[in-house]
């Protein structure tokens, strides 16, 4: 019934995000406002308003509104839904990002939690963030995280790379074998990230808005 409550159709979402790209504060970059509106839009799709949805608390969430959709903070406000409980495993990764923080904090901070919150859907995690293609996502984590865009040398999945990052911190084995070259699975690591966009409908020149991305 909760779930019910916050939750969008695809197409409301997608009239939502175009609402949030229209309020917002017309100095910010239109790659940054992009990504943050194909978030909040995604995580009221999965139906449990923006402050779970989107990985952050009701203060942060305000903060975020304020500085990028002024024009739409009410409406941010009023979809906020219930209070975000972050668990060990999305503090981890959100941590991790902050160590690598090297956009406009008032961006880039709340970005890593919203990503670490994203890991944590099924899909590719370009798809669980709202966005078009995993080009989107390699562009965001090479402006917000160059430093740890850089390290993903080989171009591994996203989610995978995270956690493989997330869990050497951590002392925690992710793969027995030495070497990627080495392992019978690779594939898993590094094959295709291809599929539709969560939010397919989105204008193309709205999904593709980079023109100051990296």
């Amino acid at each position: 019934m909760q779930r019910r409550r916050w939750r969008l159709s695809e197409a409301s979402a997608i009239a939502f995000y175009d609402r949030l790209v229209a309020a917002a504060d017309p100095a910010r970059d239109p790659f940054d406002v992009h990504i943050l509106a194909a978030i909040l839009a995604v995580a009221l799709v999965d139906g449990e308003g923006l402050a779970a949805g989107a990985g952050l608390d009701h203060a942060d969430l305000a903060r975020l509104a304020e500085a990028v959709f002024p024009a739409a903070a009410d409406e941010i406000a009023a979809r906020g839904g219930p209070a975000h409980q972050r668990d060990a495993e999305e503090a981890s990764v959100r941590d991790v990002l902050l160590v690598f923080m090297s956009g406009d904090p008032v961006i880039s901070r709340p970005l890593a939690a919203m990503v670490a919150r994203r890991c944590k859907a099924p899909r590719h995690l370009w798809q669980d963030l709202g966005l078009n293609a995993r080009s989107e996502l390699k562009s965001l984590m090479t402006r917000h995280f160059a430093g740890f865009a850089a390290r993903n040398r080989g171009d591994m999945k996203w989610k995978k790379f995270i956690y493989r990052t997330v869990c050497g911190a951590e002392g925690i084995p992710l793969c027995p074998a030495p070497t990627c070259a080495e392992c019978d699975e690779v594939e898993v690591c590094f094959g295709d990230e291809d599929g539709a966009s969560r939010l397919a409908r989105l204008a193309a020149g709205a999904g593709t808005a980079q023109s100051r991305a990296i």
